[in-house]
């Protein structure tokens, strides 16, 4: 009887839409509105602006594009795999505290690694100061040295931040693969490297250079600093600098192609990631030991990342804030602050609360349909800033005027005009990390867990509340963290739809560093990157579970 009842019960929510499913589908059918907005924007009439950039700049928006993905794909490629393979196989002093160094660039946006790393090597910098007194030289005519403002310094700075995506991937498959197979790999004299770890972890590292590259084709901050015109900046200017919003949708439009290429890109290489074993492995694998040359090699291999990627840009922005006055700007920094948690806070809250609730829905009242809806409605973490603060603004623009036709009030507003589309705009593209904070917790519980307590004679709600939801608590704190630091450093979207007169530290710090003022820029940027912080120590506590 009770199988029956557990049957029966479980069976329900696919067959039935009840209240979880309705709300569900409304919340998601929101969420999907600015990216649905887009869409049928880009169809619109641009005045044969789209035909001009399509002949004149637009291509070169590609060709730019295009290079700085190879660029920081590659040189993300190397600085993630030589680490992980590093910290993976060999023994060497400082092993354990470069661990979770090297995840420490990751909590830097990268257009403040822009702005440091600018001021770092400039003519009036440090390095080429030195160089000068060094060699003697007088002129810049006396001598070459790369300009960092440019597509190669964009790839430089770019790599440096994002690489720990794929050293946490990488660091993982290669810990998962069995020890067995390396030692078959020494009995046969075959490089562990080249024969076994690279072949078996290639999976995972084309799931995190998928996501590197979506993080370098949503960036704007770099590219616009070092003015590198690629399809982001391309949107910027087009919208803002030609009043063409339908033109810049149809760039936004042709941007897609890039996004759904390199998620199809994930999805492939996660499809391809399978272990035939059957849990971990019973011989656990043992570093291998290694003399004073080697040693120094494997410091050196952690140290450059590390170097370039945290040390120089934290130790520039501490010069600077250490050594000018802070007086003056500290009222309007604090003020700062307490806007951006605000706001940030306001839209964890409550990107949690929809994606707790999307997620219960989704797994114990929805069907398959529901499901489906749940996942697509994640997808605008996936979609540059700039981009969807397009279809994020034209969306706010349909709701506006409908809500005013229907209280008959013409000046009457619900996202325009304040902080709603802000939080809008946050909800559509950071869900999906709070969504897959709350399907990862979820997942652990046991499949039984909700109808064992629906046996005892407990209604849904109830067992909601008890059980489930207790059980959630450090997922939804996980997920909302996440969520917070990430709209802290938003840039694009916030620089776009933000209300009058209304700073967060992204935007403080960008319209101080683009005016040259690197000094007062340095101390919100500096309290970016400690926040910054909270998101590395949780993937290093992942990663030390994983191992």
């Amino acid at each position: 009887m009770v199988a029956t009842f557990l049957s029966y019960w479980s069976g329900r929510p696919a067959r039935h839409l009840d209240g979880w499913s309705v709300a569900a589908v409304l919340i998601c059918l929101f969420i999907l509105g600015p990216i649905l907005a887009l869409w049928m924007m880009a169809f619109g009439d641009s005045q044969g602006l789209w035909r001009h950039l399509v002949a004149t700049v637009l291509p070169r928006y590609v060709v730019n594009t295009l290079l700085l993905m190879l660029g920081v794909g590659v040189l993300s490629v190397l600085f993630g795999v030589s680490t992980a393979w590093v910290i993976t196989r060999y023994a060497f002093p400082g092993k354990r505290v470069f661990e979770w160094l090297l995840l420490l660039p990751a909590a830097i946006p990268a257009y403040i690694i822009a702005y440091t790393y600018t001021d770092f090597l400039e003519y009036a910098g440090p390095i080429q100061s030195l160089l000068r007194d060094l060699f003697g030289w007088q002129r810049p005519t006396d001598y070459w040295f790369p300009e960092i403002r440019s597509l190669g310094g964009a790839v430089l700075v770019m790599a440096s931040v994002l690489y720990p995506y794929i050293y946490m991937v990488t660091r993982i498959a290669f810990r998962l693969t069995p020890a067995s197979l390396f030692e078959i790999a020494l009995v046969h004299d075959k490089s562990q490297f080249w024969s076994v770890g690279l072949p078996l972890a290639r999976p995972a590292i084309t799931a995190g250079l998928a996501l590197v590259l979506m993080e370098v084709v949503s960036d704007f901050g770099t590219v616009e600093y070092f003015a590198v015109e690629t399809i982001t900046l391309g949107i910027f200017n087009v919208w803002l600098g030609m009043n063409n919003i339908v033109a810049a949708a149809q760039i936004s439009l042709f941007g897609f192609v890039f996004i759904l290429s390199l998620l199809g890109l994930e999805l492939y290489a996660r499809s391809r990631q399978r272990f035939s074993g059957n849990g971990k492995s019973a011989v656990e694998l043992q570093p291998l030991r290694l003399r004073t040359k080697g040693q120094l090699a494997c410091q050196a291999v952690c140290a450059l990342p590390l170097l370039l990627g945290f040390v120089i840009p934290v130790g520039v922005l501490l010069k600077f804030v250490l050594g000018n006055p802070i007086t003056d700007q500290l009222g309007q920094v604090i003020d700062t602050v307490g806007a951006t948690m605000m706001m940030a806070g306001a839209a964890a809250v409550l990107i949690v609360a929809v994606s707790t609730l999307l997620v219960l829905a989704a797994t114990y009242r929805g069907g398959v349909a529901v499901r489906r809806l749940t996942m697509a409605a994640s997808s605008g973490y996936a979609i540059p800033g700039t981009m969807l603060a397009i279809g994020v603004l034209v969306f706010a623009g349909v709701v506006d005027r409908s809500w005013a036709g229907l209280v008959g009030d013409p000046r009457a507003t619900l996202l325009l005009g304040g902080g709603g589309i802000l939080l809008t705009a946050y909800l559509v593209r950071f869900q999906a990390v709070g969504y897959g904070a709350l399907m990862s917790g979820i997942r652990r519980l046991p499949d039984n867990m909700m109808n064992a307590s629906r046996v005892l004679g407990h209604g849904f709600g109830y067992s909601l509340k008890r059980v489930i939801l207790p059980l959630l608590r450090g997922s939804m704190l996980a997920g909302g963290l996440l969520c917070f630091v990430d709209i802290m450093k938003e840039l694009p979207i916030t620089l776009l739809l933000r209300p009058f007169d209304f700073e967060t530290l992204a935007t403080y710090t960008y319209q101080f560093a683009k005016d040259e003022m690197l000094e007062t820029a340095a101390l919100p940027a500096l309290m970016i990157v400690v926040a910054g912080l909270v998101p590395v120590i949780l993937m290093n506590n992942m990663l030390r579970r994983a191992g």
